[in-house]
């Protein structure tokens, strides 16, 4: 195959295909060989429900996925002057028109006619072989940030967006329902911003133990059938937060939690859905802010990505990493 990469055919299904072979066709392009991605609860999502939107893939139309992943420059547009091949780079999976008024201000994040990786079943996804993009979506990661640490600059920017939404300040309480890879770098990125009392819930003990661990960080366990008002009510007490949490992140997708998130919120406060700041990411990465080398815990190869998800999806590990296809 030259350009082997993965899709989702069914409920719980996926199949390696020959995916189209990228070619530059215009001015600020790069085609990047991917070397490392990382698993993502949305890639699970897909994987298990087989839909997107509402519309169910099958043979005929599957659905590519695969949006967190590094690699190295191997074909870029004669234009570019900000990256050369060989360049080591982390890449944000996005390509916005760059026209609409969601753009022209800047907001580019917003932008209706954005092509996220893998959104949609005409999307190519990273994880394949060869991936085309435009050339400033591409980030270029000095000598000592490796690829795999590359692969979680799209989970720091989905923080970084998260915490700057809420605008954290120094001294500030923060409660964080959700103990996996986006809570965590979400903790994180607050600490960097001055949280001062930071609080993660989660349903599973390796994930608090992780958490206490990596972030320093006060812990709460509950359950799934717990009544969201009143686990609320014992994390105020039982942390001391006076008045409520000053600011609420969710990144679990439950509605438990986000129910929790509202109780647990001072009047006032800033609640918001971790939702990307790529360049406060790798201002992170590079100045070597958040140890995110230690968040990576598996490590799968490419023909193994069922094994990655299906860790994912029963809660084992912290970050699930694929490696690239091998030559």
């Amino acid at each position: 195959m030259e350009n082997p990469g993965v899709v989702v055919i069914g409920p719980r299904k996926s199949k390696i295909i020959d995916t189209p072979m990228p070619k530059i066709t215009g001015p600020n392009e790069a085609i990047v060989r991917i070397k490392f991605g990382g698993v993502c609860g949305s890639d699970v999502h897909f994987w298990a429900d087989c839909a997107i939107d509402g519309n169910l893939v099958s043979e005929e139309k599957y659905l590519p996925l695969g949006h967190e992943a590094s690699g190295i420059d191997v074909f870029i547009s004669s234009d570019v002057t900000s990256l050369k091949v060989g360049d080591n780079v982390a890449i944000e999976p996005a390509n916005p028109c760059r026209s609409c008024i969601r753009c022209r201000e800047g907001l580019y994040n917003l932008c209706p006619f954005m092509k996220n990786a893998a959104s949609a079943t005409e999307y190519p996804g990273t994880l394949t072989k060869f991936f085309k993009l435009p050339a400033d979506f591409c980030y270029e990661l000095p000598d000592y940030v490796s690829l795999e640490e590359g692969v979680l600059a799209e989970p720091l920017a989905v923080a970084a967006h998260s915490v700057r939404m809420i605008g954290i300040k120094p001294g500030q309480s923060l409660v964080i329902y959700g103990a996996g890879t986006i809570g965590l770098v979400c903790g994180a990125v607050a600490k960097v911003f001055g949280a001062r009392k930071l609080v993660l819930v989660d349903i599973l003990d390796s994930k608090l133990e992780f958490a206490k661990k990596f972030l320093n960080c006060e812990t709460f366990k509950t359950s799934p059938g717990a009544d969201p008002e009143s686990a609320a009510g014992e994390i105020i007490e039982t942390f001391n937060l006076g008045l409520d949490a000053d600011a609420v992140i969710e990144a679990t997708g439950a509605a438990s939690s986000t129910m929790g998130c509202v109780y647990v919120a001072r009047k006032g406060a800033h609640f918001v859905h971790s939702k990307g700041d790529y360049r406060v990411a790798m201002d992170i990465l590079e100045n070597r802010l958040v140890p995110v080398k230690e968040l990576i815990t598996a490590m799968y190869n490419f023909e193994e990505i069922e094994l990655a998800w299906q860790a994912t999806l029963s809660g084992k590990e912290i970050k699930n990493m694929v490696q690239g296809v091998l030559d």
